[in-house]
């Protein structure tokens, strides 16, 4: 899960190293550093923390090759240190290596390499990759990595530099993201494509078992069993400026700001009038379509969440039976599986190691597959057979907010475009979907504008004890049918970005042990959009007040009831956060705002990072 960054050409490499991985800093912060290549000599410099205390370090030394290679750091093997950080060497200096993923048989590697005499000065399964090559290396740079990755098992996405081969690169990938921008006479590497949009829209995507062997005007891709692989650049056109803050404090707030317009990004030319759907690549054909008899979605995380959303929206609405799986336990437990069967793959990053593992598990068992996800050329976009693009544009801020609305969207959508097939849903019925769905953007931006009261919330709810202490540190989110996903969304919300403890529970749950954790210092957040269960909502308010537990509510803005049942806090003139009406199974969507609002202004009353959490990463490519 850490960031990739390499260059070679005619600029300066050092300024661009480090544009990208300040670029590249949510997919890791432990540590960073970069190597050049100057003067027949590998310069390496590391260190532990931010990029920003990299470039301090930087500061002290000249740096003008013209080639680099550069890292920031998740911790996986040994803490996070100077000596952890990459670029790793090997023992003669003359080969540096950054890798991003996890070398499963590193210790069986190290120790066959230390009784070679190979001298370690790291924790870290990376540094093998290092030694690894200098055991193989016969003046031949391309050759030594390949029968270097030949041998290491894992998930791995590795560049490597020589000062043997002042004017080449080499990367390599398994299973971990890793793209090439082209320009005219300069090649760039990174992790993911956001970071490169400022310098080129051309991109090669390696598949998984390729290598390539990277100079100024000569790209050579192959197998790593040593087959040529001819591959054609593809165009990306994102806007650079959707990757910037554009004036914001933070891109979590951009990105909560910006759901309207990924709302309509993602539904244009896709609904029509009258509520039909029509999917690109959705290319399942008509017979297939009449003979899926049950649907699996997989998925981590947000992702999961948005899983369990869809699984009510699909039998709602196609009346076969669904079930949402973690992608972590998926394929540990032998799922039944076979060609009548549909699995709906979701990952914003479109690398999540464990979401490919079960799509890989899902095929080899005669399913097809349906990837949702935010990424153009990510490894789940080749291993599906088919893709749907969420359209949310670059996230960068780590906890994910607009890509989980428009995952929900697409979720949406398939389902109505197979219900569409099926004819399970009257045209009346689809025309009131329909008008909903176009209604949504309005509606986002109308709690986006009034989103005053919830900072107040999250002010009062940061508020300290004379002891200095937080008064709060423990929080309930509460939900039943479609609200209980969004109550487990918003409770990782607020663990994520702001580290107090929340934990989610079907409402029903409550009195079976749970209650026994309510205090007057245990907020309990309820929602209370499906009015078909209101009552029995109610009911779970009314035995958390007995228990003299603070409450808050998401609810409709026309629920007038609501406000008299939750009594709010002193100083604050309610404790309901207000979502405008609409359909049920939009509720999700809309009653998902005010709780990204609350988790976001909860963070900053705490002076926690909200871009860059503590020991999280955008992107999890390892297991």
């Amino acid at each position: 899960m850490c960031g990739i960054v390499g260059y070679i050409g005619p600029k300066e490499a050092m300024p661009l190293l480090m544009e990208g991985l300040n670029k590249l800093s949510y997919r890791g912060y432990d540590s960073a550093g970069v190597a050049i290549l100057e003067n027949q000599e590998l310069q390496v410099v590391k260190k532990k923390g931010k990029v920003a205390v990299l470039a301090g370090e930087i500061t002290k030394y000249t740096f003008g090759g013209k080639i680099g290679i550069a890292h920031t750091r998740w911790a996986t093997h040994g803490e996070p240190s100077d000596r952890n950080s990459h670029p790793h060497a090997d023992c003669s200096g003359k080969i540096a290596v950054v890798h991003n993923g996890i070398i499963e048989n590193y210790s069986s590697l190290k120790k066959h390499l230390q009784e070679k005499g190979h001298k370690f000065a790291s924790e870290t399964d990376s540094e093998v990759i290092a030694h690894l090559i200098e055991v193989h290396y016969k003046g031949n740079l391309e050759e030594a990595v390949r029968q270097a990755v030949l041998r290491m098992i894992g998930a791995f996405a590795i560049v490597v530099i020589s000062k043997d081969h002042p004017n080449q690169l080499i990367v390599a990938r398994q299973d971990c993201p890793l793209v090439i921008g082209i320009n005219d006479n300069e090649i760039f590497i990174a992790s993911d494509i956001p970071v490169l949009l400022e310098h080129t829209q051309k991109f090669l995507f390696l598949d998984s078992g390729e290598m390539a062997a990277l100079s100024v005007g000569d790209v050579r891709i192959s197998t790593f069993n040593g087959n040529r692989v001819q591959k054609l650049p593809q165009i990306i056109n994102w806007e650079q400026g959707k990757i910037e803050k554009a004036g914001y404090e933070h891109f979590m707030l951009k990105e909560i700001e910006e759901q309207p317009r990924v709302v309509r990004d993602t539904l244009r030319g896709r609904l029509l009038a009258g509520g039909l759907v029509e999917l690109e690549d959705f290319a399942l054909p008509e017979d297939y379509l009449s003979q899926i008899k049950r649907i699996y979605m997989l998925a981590c995380g947000t992702a999961y969440h948005a899983g369990l959303i869809g699984e009510h929206i699909f039998e709602d609405l196609l009346r076969i039976p669904v079930e949402v799986d973690l992608a972590s336990e998926f394929r540990y437990r032998d799922p039944i599986l076979d060609e009548n069967t549909l699995v709906i793959a979701i990952s914003q990053s479109g690398e999540t190691a464990d979401t490919l593992a079960g799509i890989k598990e899902a095929k080899a068992k005669g399913a097809k597959v349906i990837a949702i996800t935010n990424v153009i050329g990510s490894s789940i976009t080749r291993e599906a057979d088919h893709t749907i693009y969420t359209r949310a544009g670059a996230e960068i801020a780590v906890a994910s907010t607009k890509a989980f609305i428009a995952q929900q969207i697409v979720m949406f959508l398939i389902a109505l475009r197979l219900s569409q097939h099926a004819g399970s849903i009257a045209g009346g019925v689809l025309h009131e979907i329909a008008q909903a769905l176009h209604d949504l953007p309005v509606q986002i931006q109308s709690i986006l504008d009034n989103h005053q009261p919830i900072r107040d919330l999250a002010k009062h709810l940061a508020q300290q004890n004379p002891c200095g202490h937080y008064k709060y540190n423990d929080f309930f989110f509460l939900g039943r049918g479609l609200d209980e996903p969004i109550a487990r969304e918003g409770a990782l919300k607020l663990r994520e970005i702001s580290y107090i403890h929340a934990a989610a529970y079907a409402a029903g749950e409550l009195k079976h042990g749970n209650i026994a954790l309510l205090t007057s210092q245990t907020p309990v957040i309820v929602l209370l959009t499906q009015e078909r269960i209101r009552e029995k909502m109610i009911s779970n308010i009314m035995e958390v007040i007995a228990r003299e537990a603070p409450v808050m509510a998401v609810a409709y803005e026309d629920d007038n009831e609501i406000a008299s049942i939750v009594p709010p806090f002193s100083g604050l003139s309610s404790n309901v956060m207000r979502i405008p009406r609409t359909i049920s199974w939009l509720a999700p969507i809309l009653a998902t705002i005010p709780l990204q609002l609350l988790a976001y202004y909860s963070g900053l009353e705490r002076g926690c990072d909200v871009d860059q959490p503590r020991n999280l990463a955008k992107s999890v490519t390892v297991e």
